[in-house]
Parts: structure tokens; sequence; C-alpha cells
């Protein structure tokens, strides 16, 4: 049943922090597999990505790997890609400026909205501002028109 909100696609490591983030959400969502061809995971909708950040490459000096590979590879589908809204990252602290970095990554590189950002697992007052934001958002026109918003999914 529809409840007004968009729907959540997203990815979780094996650590489970996004997915127990997103079950407190208690919103309809699909998920990225960890296994297999996520590039054949395909949703018919628009839809908010949430997604954590990786490591990165700091200590190497590899600006890459702070979005997983799997949501790459499900980016990297047309049709998928042509169906992202907006995204929401999770993101450790302790890892200072490239806190989420790769939500920046995917909103810069999709053209779509950064709406939030959380640590870890999330607070129950992040889990109540993205349920209010999501609601809010999926009333607006980067939601329902992205191109009358000046939005547009480009492969880059």
């Amino acid at each position: 049943m529809y409840d007004g909100t968009p729907l959540i696609v997203y990815f979780s490591s094996v650590s489970e922090n996004t997915h127990r983030f997103v079950e407190k959400l208690r919103l309809r969502s699909m998920r990225i597999p960890v296994l297999g061809d996520p590039a054949l995971f395909t949703v018919d909708e628009p839809f908010v990505l949430v997604l954590p950040t990786y490591g990165g490459g700091k200590a190497t000096g590899d600006r890459s790997g702070y979005v997983p590979k799997q949501v790459i590879k499900f980016l990297n589908n047309i049709h998928n890609r042509a169906l992202i809204r907006a995204v929401i990252a999770a993101g450790n602290t302790n890892f200072g400026e490239e806190f989420c970095l790769a939500g920046d990554i995917v909103s810069r590189k999709c053209r779509v909205p950064y709406l939030y950002r959380f640590e870890l697992m999330g607070t129950a007052e992040d889990v109540e501002r993205v349920r209010e934001g999501l609601a809010e958002f999926a009333q607006s026109a980067a939601f329902t028109h992205p191109e009358r918003a000046g939005l547009s999914a480009s492969r880059a």
C-alpha cells in the first residue's frame, strides 16, 4: 500500500547497519543484493537511494572506493539510473571529511538532491527526520517532475 513516501532502494553490506536503519523507517523498500549481479536488479518506479560510505582511500590517496561496487553496477543500469530521485547516505564520523562521501558522489554524478546523512545505524531522531523529509520530498517537483526541477540522472 502506498503511504505517500517514495520507494527506498538501499544497499547494506554484511554489517547490516544500513539495513537496520531502513527497517526502522518502516517504509516500502528494496535491497540491492550483496551477491550476484546488481546490474540485473531493476526497479520500476522512482526511488530514493540509501547507501553506506565505504572507507575510500585516504591512506592510499585513492579517491575511489567510497561508493560500494554493487551500487555503482546498479546505477550503471540505465533503467535504474533514470529512476533515482535523491540519495541518503550513512557513514562514520571517525572518517572526518569523508563522512558520508558516497552520498556526495552519487548526488553529483546522478544530478539528484542529497537529502540526508546519518551515522552508522542512525538515531531515533534521524529516523523521524528522514520519514518526514521523504513524505515532503515525495510531493516536490524534484520527485514528481525532475526534468522541470532542472534535475536529470545522467550517466557520468
